[in-house]
């Protein structure tokens, strides 16, 4: 069994938390989680490490630790954690994907209230048990209640990310299949929206039993929830159902506009067809009633929709909130596309809590054709990501300096992702951030304020003439944590006045700014950039989802500061400084 290294981390940390529930020694505890942070820095292939005995003098892995990890590398298995685990309910772990609860909290409200799962949680908070509880309190459990509420509104839904990956798999080797003639993914999925429900697949064939039977014996796939040779679904190791709809090319145009989706989009064209006597569903577009105009031969999407008269509208804009009329008048975006982004500004490193160096992240950004790379490590008030004090920004600032020297096309600039303090000041003096090529101010604490005092707060730190961009506007993690209280039009106003760009954080977790607001941005005259927000070079390769968004919120390449390329966006950072407006 292969094991990655980001599964070994997670095992690690899991251990520490385990023991950090049995009231072990802390300075265990902390030994597994320094572990996990030393594995998640380290450099080279993990199994290369662990079979070459490389592991043995790396600070923060210990001899035992050592021993655990290799025993997990080449078994896929560590029997110390499988034992820990047996020690607690299966459901405890659930308790950890609720905002507010960690270790702590979890381990008191496991000993005194037997509170094992997400069921129990919500009926401690029902009974008022938790009100009562040394160290909650009434204000507490009424979270509680909230984070409750939202875990159960996104249950059953998954993320793009995760929805993405294991659909380009599917359509991949599916389009291998000799019997494939066309094919697509359909649904949330090809619409490009931030969580979905499953997957949707659609497949032109002349022989419907054999892909059907392709697909439900995929490697993917876990078990097979119903089988036909037009119609299969199937539940998939990574916990997302999967739908195949199987039919022939005459129908697939068809088939596929159907199966896309949204359900609001689809009720208008069917409103259409039945205006001109006709009839139109997942399998054909057909006259139904006397007299009704003749329909030529469709082909693909396209004709369909410029048989009823419009501009052909792409899959992220099939929502129902105006793309119709903008079709009819030959008025749709020509939408930002990836290959358009010439750089980014939200990015990591292991100096805060990132796991690749600066070279290393300057490496990857090349490699995916960019020709700049804004490095933004949390500023110091995020203790818990080793954020960086003003005596090691300037170390880190010397650092990219240096490495300048050595590109051709190619720049790294320097920038912080500077905490916004409860009352709106940054975490680092005027100062500091002069020294800086750009700025990203982001919340990162004190979630719980009123809507005016929240939004009073980002206002005054956009007012900040070194504040370049607003990071991650409204704090959310998609099925996980909701918005905290802000008034986003109060804000894009502050951000048209003052010159500052909005990010849309392109995170899977996150992707914040929501799609929803960007047309109401654009109508404001609030420029977007698009970031990664990445941890590691492979976190770069969030800007696809980050693109999916841009779509969705109908921008363009002009709307996204980072489609300039790099002699153009240098003089578009410096002038909030100046007093301009980019």
């Amino acid at each position: 069994m292969s094991v990655t290294r980001d599964q070994v981390v997670d095992v690690l940390q899991r251990i520490a938390l385990l023991l950090e529930l049995q009231g072990e020694n802390p300075f265990k505890v902390r030994a597994y989680h320094n572990g996990a942070r030393a594995l998640e820095m380290l450099e080279g292939d993990l199994g290369t490490l662990v079979r070459e005995d490389q592991l043995k003098g790396i600070p923060g892995i210990g001899d035992a630790l050592r021993e655990k990890i290799s025993t997990l590398v080449t078994t896929g298995k560590l029997p110390y954690y499988d034992e820990l685990v047996a020690q607690f309910p299966p459901k405890l772990f659930e308790l950890f994907d609720v905002p507010g609860l960690g270790p702590k909290k979890i381990k008191a409200l496991y000993e005194k209230l037997d509170v094992a799962s997400l069921a129990d949680l919500e009926k401690a908070c029902q009974n008022d048990r938790i009100a009562a509880l040394d160290g909650f309190g009434a204000k507490t459990q009424e979270k509680l209640l909230h984070s409750l509420e939202t875990l159960k509104q996104g249950a059953g839904r998954h993320l793009a990310s995760v929805a993405a990956h294991a659909s380009a798999t599917l359509l991949d080797d599916l389009r291998a299949h000799p019997d494939t003639i066309r094919l697509s993914a359909g649904g949330s999925t090809r619409r490009r929206n931030e969580t979905v429900h499953d997957i949707d697949i659609i497949v032109s064939t002349k022989s419907p039993a054999a892909i059907s039977r392709a697909f439900r014996e995929h490697p993917l796939v876990d078990r097979v929830l119903a089988a036909g040779d037009t119609k299969s679904s199937v539940m998939l190791k990574n916990g997302l159902q999967a739908d195949l709809r199987v039919v022939s090319d005459e129908e697939y145009p068809f088939a596929l506009m159907y199966f896309t989706g949204s359900k609001e989009h689809n009720i208008v064209l069917r409103g259409l067809a039945q205006d001109r006597g006709w009839t139109l569903n997942e399998y054909r577009l057909a006259p139904v009633k006397k007299g009704a105009a003749k329909i030529p031969r469709i082909r693909d999407e396209r004709d369909i929709y410029e048989l009823f008269g419009f501009d052909y509208i792409e899959p992220e804009l099939r929502e129902n909130r105006g793309e119709f009329e903008a079709a009819a008048k030959h008025k749709l975006p020509d939408l930002v596309k990836l290959e358009q982004l010439k750089g980014t500004f939200h990015n990591h490193t292991r100096a805060s809590d990132g796991r690749n160096t600066l070279a290393e992240m300057a490496a990857a950004a090349q490699e995916l054709g960019l020709q700049y790379l804004g490095i933004a490590d949390h500023s110091k008030a995020s203790f818990q990501a080793n954020g960086l004090d003003a005596a090691r920004l300037k170390k880190q600032i010397a650092e990219i300096k240096a490495l300048n020297k050595d590109f051709d096309g190619f720049r790294l600039f320097s920038g912080t992702e500077c905490d916004i303090l409860k009352d709106g000041s940054l975490d680092f003096s005027d100062s500091v951030l002069a020294q800086l090529d750009y700025v990203v101010a982001s919340v990162h604490s004190s979630f719980t304020l009123g809507e005016a005092e929240m939004t009073k707060r980002l206002i005054r730190a956009m007012e900040n003439p070194h504040v370049t961009m607003l990071g991650h506007m409204t704090g959310r993690l998609l099925l996980k944590r909701e918005s905290y209280a802000v008034n986003i039009p109060a804000v894009l106003d502050a951000a048209a006045e003052t010159g500052t760009f909005i990010e849309l954080n392109a995170d899977p977790h996150r992707l914040d700014m929501d799609w929803r607001w960007w047309r109401l941005a654009k109508e404001k005259g609030v420029q977007c950039v698009i970031n990664p927000d990445a941890h590691s070079t492979e976190g770069l390769q969030n800007l696809y989802f980050g693109i999916g968004a841009a779509r969705k919120g109908w921008l363009t390449k002009t709307d996204v500061v980072n489609c300039l390329p790099l002699k153009k966006v240098i003089p578009v950072l410096e002038a909030k400084k100046k007093g301009l407006k980019s």
